[in-house]
């Protein structure tokens, strides 16, 4: 997009913004053009085309909203006239209402796909030029991840395919010349395509380089969003990450200075027990996965929740009737997730085993022979009987047999 036409745009696009606010009223409601008929908005709205200059003059792409707006104006004075008390009066204004709702909402998808346009066209010209401030950089970023974010639309996945959106983002993650914080939005940017449309871009995810970038970043934020795409695309990308010898890298991340890491690191390992195959869990366990796990368990942060659940069961002992025990039961889960904030490392080995437990990724057999190996691993890893049998007994108590 040309930079004389910014400021003019920047200004058509609030203008634009407040109309499709104007016309999604009148879609929803189309009486509010009688009880509220004095609305600065929907007078702008109504009396726009008609005004000497107006900004649909200026852009082509906009030419078709001029003659909705003369539909509109038109539906609006006969639906005004329709006073009467009359059966006829009363249907014709049903039937000018539901018109008016029509017209009013093509209206407002003729002002979104504009917006769109320009947020989409502003965003690839702008990520291209290597001198534009950060700060514009993530509010356009940003801008576009909110849109997106709102739920599939058609004409705008096709504009977003045109302009090559996700490969844009994409040369962005994957240069370390933009900062972090770009970098990092551009990754949230590309999650959001996903969860747009799976069908489309989820191949595009697996066959570019975002996964080892995210990995390769090694950030408490990139992996949260690593973790985020796991849930989204499942086992495909937990063997993708496992084809590309990548398991390694994230469980030494387990072991990184920041703690916010570890953490995150944590969580990208369970949903890889949860959605990973037999390959994947099998190269975490070789890693040494288990040994990392116990220690910390026995880490400031760590910790186990048996002794917690014995103390609220002990804590709401006789309470088993009906609704008192779901909010019994209720007390107990917020009870556990407090508890797991302060201390997110606690019986982390159980949990893993849970994960693989009751995951999509494995078979039962394979379930049952992973917690076996589980099992044998942890009375290695374990400095005393007192602790192995602590850790065993959170593994035989949390997942079914």
């Amino acid at each position: 997009m040309e930079e004389a036409r910014e400021p003019d745009n920047q200004q058509v696009l609030r203008v634009l913004e407040a109309l499709k606010q104007a016309s999604k009223d009148i879609k929803n409601k189309p009486s509010l053009l009688k009880t509220d008929c004095n609305s600065s908005a929907i007078n702008v709205l109504l009396e726009l085309e008609n005004e000497p200059g107006n900004i649909l003059s200026d852009d082509p792409n906009l030419s078709n909203l001029s003659n909705h707006l003369t539909s509109l104006r038109i539906l609006v004075d006969k639906l005004r006239r329709s006073q009467g008390h009359s059966l006829q009066s009363f249907l014709r204004r049903r039937v000018s209402n539901h018109e008016i709702s029509k017209v009013a909402g093509t209206i407002e998808n003729e002002i979104q796909a504009w917006i769109d346009r320009v947020i989409v066209e502003k965003l690839v010209t702008t990520l291209q030029v290597s001198s534009v401030e950060e700060d514009e950089n993530v509010k356009l970023l940003t801008q576009f991840e909110n849109r997106v974010s709102q739920g599939f639309n058609r004409d705008l996945q096709n504009l977003i395919l045109k302009s090559k959106v996700f490969s844009r983002l994409e040369s962005v993650l994957c240069n370390p010349k933009f900062s972090k914080r770009i970098r990092e939005q551009s990754a949230l940017a590309i999650d959001a395509l996903v969860r747009f449309n799976k069908d489309v871009f989820v191949d595009q995810v697996l066959m570019s380089p975002t996964i080892r970038v995210l990995i390769s970043m090694a950030s408490n934020f990139s992996i949260q969003v690593l973790c985020s795409l796991i849930k989204l695309i499942k086992s495909p990308l937990v063997d993708e990450i496992e084809a590309n010898g990548e398991i390694p890298k994230l469980l030494s991340f387990l072991n990184a200075e920041d703690w916010s890491l570890r953490i995150a690191a944590m969580d990208c390992i369970l949903d890889i027990a949860y959605f990973g195959r037999k390959e994947a869990i099998e190269a975490m366990l070789e890693e040494g996965l288990i040994q990392k796990l116990v220690e910390l368990q026995m880490s400031e942060l760590g910790g186990d929740l048996i002794e917690m659940d014995r103390f609220s069961e002990n804590e709401t002992s006789g309470v088993c009737v009906g609704g008192v025990e779901m909010e019994s039961k209720g007390r107990k889960e917020k009870k556990e997730m407090r508890f797991l904030e302060n201390h997110p490392f606690a019986s982390c080995v159980a949990r893993f085993a849970v994960h693989l437990d009751v995951g999509e990724g494995l078979r039962q057999s394979e379930r049952r022979a992973f917690k076996q190996e589980i099992l044998k691993k942890v009375k290695e890893a374990c400095v005393s009987d007192a602790e192995a049998a602590t850790i065993v007994a959170e593994v035989l108590w949390g997942s079914s047999p």
